[in-house]
């Protein structure tokens, strides 16, 4: 049997949603064909290998961090950058153990584990891992680099500008009006890398505008700005290396005025529709863009492209591309995937032969 590293947790925004995505994913691992280990990472950056039997696993031990609070389960190891070890380096008492990796999974969300950075380290360390390579992951992060390229390749999306925080700052009331000249209001403020919405803001008003870069600021150096869609938010999940197949398109129809962080994952209350209300038309005009923006970015594997479906006109405008989308039980990459005739097992199992190939 293959031995396959699920990496969980890690210093991000996003964390908690990481160790919920890690819980799915290690519970739906099949069993017959691999063996799993578990590589946990504290909000704090220390590694260490859970020692909890994967088959038995409670999700809630992952999902609370209760398992960085199990010393009788921890034990610190690191992927060794050496690729005569290809795996990892457990450092027990005895002496240092040193355990084969045939492939990883590395459930992070957001900075330092969907940005390219442990991408990076696999590289290094000749482990094969699911997901894009270290370049694409590192641009689909950044959404003003991604929107360079969607522009580039003539991908429809809505109008939009970024700046730097330096920039910004030495340039205040000239940027302000430069926005809204061009985006018009109300506007969106994004950070450029983050995920999950985390530091999203709606601008209605000019007064409201300082605030929300503010916000923007906390969790990122580059902030995005873009015009406001009156559109429908639908979702497609992309699967494969060379040959990418997109799935069914799935509708969001978010709790709040933002799909925020708290609407996707706390308050239960946002609608997924799958497949989404929309025509057949408009389903597959949104499949062919998304195939045509993860080949453009380079991805491989597995992304999450996200569209506005204009109301107004019916314009399928780009949103955005999650090289690493949630894998919790509500989350739509796995839903989309099941609905288009790959249940959560097998999606896991081909990801990780598609990590292998690649």
């Amino acid at each position: 049997m293959k031995n396959i590293l699920v990496l969980f947790g890690g210093v991000s925004s996003e964390h908690d949603v990481s160790c919920v995505s890690a819980a799915s994913v290690i519970a739906n691992i099949p069993r017959g064909s691999y063996n799993v280990y578990m590589l946990g990472i504290t909000k704090q950056g220390e590694w260490f290998l859970y020692e909890g039997d994967p088959s038995v696993l409670q999700a809630s031990i992952l999902e609370s961090d209760r398992w960085a609070k199990q010393p009788e389960m921890l034990v610190k190891a690191i992927l060794s950058p050496d690729r005569s070890d290809h795996g990892i380096l457990v450092f027990r008492e005895a002496g240092t153990e040193f355990i084969h990796i045939d492939a990883a999974f590395p459930v992070l969300h957001g900075k330092n584990g969907e940005d390219g950075t442990v991408q990076g380290l696999l590289e290094i360390a000749g482990i094969p891992y699911v997901g894009c390579g270290t370049c694409s992951s590192a641009m689909c992060m950044d959404k003003a680099v991604t929107n360079l390229v969607a522009d580039s390749v003539n991908i429809a999306q809505a109008k939009w500008c970024s700046i730097t925080r330096d920039n910004y700052m030495n340039n205040l009331s000239d940027f302000k009006r430069h926005a809204i000249e061009k985006l018009g209001l109300p506007l969106f403020v994004k950070p450029a890398n983050a995920g999950s919405s985390v530091g999203i803001s709606k601008v209605k008003s000019k007064a409201e505008f300082d605030r929300a870069m503010e916000i923007a600021f906390r969790e990122d150096s580059k902030v995005v700005l873009e015009e406001a869609i009156d559109a429908l938010e639908v979702e497609c999940a992309v699967l494969g290396n060379s040959e990418p197949m997109a799935s069914m398109v799935g509708g969001i129809v978010p709790s709040e005025e933002v799909y925020t962080y708290e609407a996707k994952y706390i308050d239960g209350e946002s609608e997924l529709q799958i497949p989404a209300k929309i025509s057949a038309e408009a389903q597959e005009a949104v499949r062919r863009a998304a195939l045509s923006i993860f080949t453009a970015m380079g991805c491989k594997g597995l992304a999450r492209v996200d569209f506005f479906l204009e109301k107004q006109t019916g314009r399928v405008l780009f949103n955005e591309i999650n090289t690493l989308p949630g894998f919790t039980s509500i989350s739509m990459y796995p839903k989309l995937m099941e609905q288009s005739g790959v249940p959560y097992p097998t999606l896991l199992d081909r990801l990780l032969k598609l990590a292998q190939e690649k």
